[in-house]
C-alpha cells in the first residue's frame, strides 16, 4: 500500500489536514480521559459548539484553539508544529506518521536540539563579548 504524503505545496490543504488530525487526537484524548465537551470547552476558553467543530476537524477552526485544547488535555502538539515547520520549508511528510505515531520521542529530541542550539548561541555570544579565554568570571 503506497504511503500518502502530506504535500506542502498547497498550504490551505495542509492546514485543513492538520486541523482534521488534531481534532481527532483531541477527541480521542478527551474521551480516553473521560472529560466532557463542556468541561474541556470551559478549560480551553471555547464554546461547546466550537469544540465540536474542532473535534470534527473544521478547517475554519483556529490553530490556537487546537493548541489550547491539546494543552489542557496534556496532549503533545508535535502533530501540529512539525507539519507547520515542514510547510514553511515546502517539504512533505507521511500522513501515517502524524495520525498513527506517538511523536513524544520526536518532540523530546526536537526540544533537546533547540536547547543545545540556544546554549551554544549563549556561549558564542559570551565568548565574543568577553574575548577568548575570558568567561566573564572575576578571578
Amino acid at each position: 500500500m503506497p504511503t500518502r504524503r502530506l504535500q506542502t505545496k498547497d498550504n490551505v490543504l495542509v492546514l485543513s489536514r492538520i486541523k482534521e488530525i488534531s481534532g481527532k487526537r483531541i477527541e480521542e484524548r478527551r474521551r480516553r480521559d473521560r472529560i466532557t465537551q463542556p468541561q474541556l470547552a470551559r478549560a480551553a476558553g471555547v464554546s461547546v459548539r466550537w469544540l465540536r467543530e474542532i473535534e470534527a476537524g473544521n478547517p475554519k477552526s483556529k490553530l490556537d484553539e487546537h493548541l489550547a485544547c491539546a494543552h489542557r488535555l496534556g496532549l503533545s502538539t508535535t502533530h501540529i508544529m512539525i507539519p507547520l515547520l515542514l510547510m514553511e520549508r515546502r517539504m512533505s511528510i507521511p500522513e501515517e506518521y502524524l495520525v498513527e505515531e506517538d511523536l513524544s520521542e520526536l518532540e523530546d529530541r526536537c526540544i533537546a536540539l533547540v536547547y543545545e542550539h540556544s546554549q551554544a548561541a549563549v556561549t558564542r555570544r559570551r565568548s565574543s563579548f568577553f574575548g577568548p579565554g575570558d568567561d566573564g568570571e572575576p578571578s
